[in-house]
């Protein structure tokens, strides 16, 4: 991966078929259309909500990306938008750093529906996570779903996660609850995976 050309918020190749670029200003009204998909937002205990909502947690993500590309820096939480080569929105990857733990990061993925079940979450997931150890010197990165999500439970194992504990009716659905499951990696699990990969 080209890292140093990402850092500097250009885009680059994901895949063979799709580029993958650090979040602009331009890239929020289809995050928004993305959001208000019930297919997507069935799992994300965030949304759907007012578009208030989503300025007031993109929009300084989006500020703080505009000056660490400026100073040649990875932003606060990097977070990625992904496209395909006409420029159509897939989707989304990003890390947030865990509050007053360095080194601890949490991943968080939706993608479109219409690019599902291609190995695209996978496939964003896996960048994200490399690139938190390798650039951000990430010493733990974590991930958490609902139970009843089995596409984002396969996206994680498929990953190199490892469950690592679950909290029961954590989530409110319609009629019921369902279960948080959260998921893992180390340092030291990253490297194990990493030396698997290159034999």
């Amino acid at each position: 991966m080209q890292y140093q050309k990402l850092k500097q918020g250009l885009p680059c190749p994901l895949t063979d078929d799709l580029n993958i670029q650090l979040i602009q200003q331009d890239d929020f009204s289809d995050l928004v259309t993305m959001l208000k998909n019930p297919n997507v937002t069935q799992y994300l205990f965030f949304a759907p909500s007012p578009v208030e909502v989503y300025e007031a947690f993109f929009m300084p993500i989006i500020d703080n990306t505009r000056e660490a590309i400026a100073n040649n820096e990875w932003p606060e939480s990097p977070t990625f938008i992904i496209r395909n080569h006409s420029g159509e929105f897939i989707g989304m990857v990003g890390l947030s750093p865990a509050m007053m733990l360095a080194g601890n990061f949490d991943v968080g993925y939706q993608i479109a529906e219409h690019a599902w079940r291609q190995g695209i979450a996978s496939t964003a997931c896996k960048f994200i996570t490399t690139l938190a150890f390798e650039q951000l010197d990430a010493h733990k990165v974590s991930a958490d779903c609902y139970a009843g999500n089995t596409g984002s439970i396969r996206v994680l194992e498929k990953s190199g996660f490892t469950i690592e504990g679950r909290q029961r009716d954590y989530y409110r659905l319609d009629n019921s609850f369902d279960d948080r499951l959260w998921f893992g990696m180390s340092k030291a699990d990253f490297k194990k995976l990493s030396s698997k990969s290159i034999k």
